[in-house]
């Protein structure tokens, strides 16, 4: 039997409130469990003493006895010296979507060919002129 330290919800709508279990990981989130070992608050502030309560001895026992603590309850048992929790790096999460690349393909193409337009016009423009300014030169000189 896979045996999970997680945290199960408990309070009211858009005000939770968590306890910290022991409970098979097929039991539900806010079902079954073995033990309550602790509770969590985050209503309260992060230096508040009482938004993380853990009965250490308890979850040292289930650690010993092979449960897997979940992420957050890691962070939690890795604050009180428990558990080391590695961190974890996800380079790809701030890579743009394929849609976003594709947006931003077309945008960089359309301002390379508006520049491109841009510099055709000013060569134009400065083709234009010199014609005109070369004759009066030459007329100058005669």
């Amino acid at each position: 039997m896979a045996i999970k330290i997680r945290l199960a919800r408990a309070g009211s709508k858009k005000r939770p409130y968590y306890h910290i279990v022991v409970a098979d990981a097929r039991a539900p989130r806010d079902g079954r469990f073995i033990e309550k070992i602790g509770s969590y608050n985050p209503l309260l502030p992060k230096d508040n003493d009482e938004r993380v309560k853990v009965n250490i001895e308890r979850a040292k026992y289930w650690l010993s006895v092979g449960a897997k603590a979940t992420d957050r309850v890691a962070r939690f048992l890795d604050k009180e010296g428990l558990l080391k929790r590695e961190a974890r790096n996800n380079p790809k999460k701030g890579e743009p979507g394929a849609k976003a690349k594709e947006r931003a393909e077309a945008k960089a193409q359309a301002e390379l060919e508006a520049k491109e337009a841009e510099k055709a016009a000013n060569e134009a423009s400065t083709e234009d002129e010199a014609p005109n300014e070369a004759p009066k030169e030459e007329a100058k000189a005669e």
